[in-house]
């Protein structure tokens, strides 16, 4: 396997990783009437990262951003894509042949912590959404798509290696 051959696995493998993550949150909506991430509020605040502001007291009241609903979606992808190459990082090349199921759920439930010590800290939310108001009730959100993610990636590295 040449290296653009993995680079290539590695951001179909991300992809289908963030693929698996999104349906879990329709499911998660449809069924049990739980709130995701807005997108577009994810491009907001990426969107002010260029302008030197990291942090909001609260994101949704922050000045809105050009095309920060596509910006949001991009982002997330780019994220989920960027940790799956930490996943190939740290199991090699072998795992894209013959994948395993702990180091993807591994890698999903590590990821949690970019949105609990960057992402909504500097959203507004607090460390661990600690300033939202049910903040057990999100983290356990948190962990459940993060979950999704890991098995998105496990599966999309599954379905590549039969190919």
């Amino acid at each position: 396997m040449d290296t653009l051959d993995l680079v290539l696995r590695g951001a179909l493998i991300g992809v289908g990783g963030s693929a698996l993550m999104d349906v879990w949150g329709w499911v998660a909506r449809r069924a049990f009437r739980v709130k995701g991430l807005d997108y577009a509020l994810l491009g907001r605040w990426i969107g002010h990262l260029p302008r030197g502001r990291f942090s909001h007291a609260s994101i949704a009241s922050a000045t809105p951003v050009t095309g920060e609903r596509a910006l949001g979606w991009v982002g997330h992808y780019s994220i989920g894509v960027a940790f799956a190459f930490l996943l190939l990082l740290v199991h090699g090349r072998q795992w894209t042949d013959t994948p395993t199921l702990w180091p993807a759920l591994l890698v999903g439930w590590v990821t949690v912590l970019a949105p609990w010590l960057i992402m909504q800290p500097g959203m507004g939310a607090g460390i661990a959404a600690s300033r939202t108001p049910r903040p057990g009730a999100a983290r356990l959100r948190n962990v459940a798509s993060h979950t999704a993610y890991g098995l998105g990636l496990y599966a999309s590295a599954v379905a590549l290696a039969s190919l």
